[in-house]
């Protein structure tokens, strides 16, 4: 009878290291795109401040903000080179 218990809990302790596993990953991405999205307004921040010493600023708009803060620093660096050449 003790020897069932334990195969209960062998299976028990299986499902729950695959539900944790499962979960994790899409906390992971959220933790990953919230960091990049901070970065990004701050990036997009500074341009704006060290740019309006050059009379260069870009506009935070929803598509300008969508962009830095999915893409964060190389989205930023696309929209300075977006506003130099276009």
């Amino acid at each position: 009878m003790f020897v069932e218990y334990i195969g209960y809990f062998l299976v028990a302790i299986i499902a729950l290291v695959i539900i944790v596993k499962l979960f994790a990953w899409p906390i992971a991405i959220l933790i990953k795109l919230v960091i990049n999205g901070v970065a990004g307004a701050v990036l997009l921040f500074l341009v704006n401040l060290v740019g309006s010493l050059f009379n260069f600023s870009i506009g935070i708009n929803a598509i300008t903000a969508l962009i830095a803060g999915f893409f964060g620093v190389p989205g930023v660096i696309v929209l300075i080179v977006l506003k130099l050449f276009i």
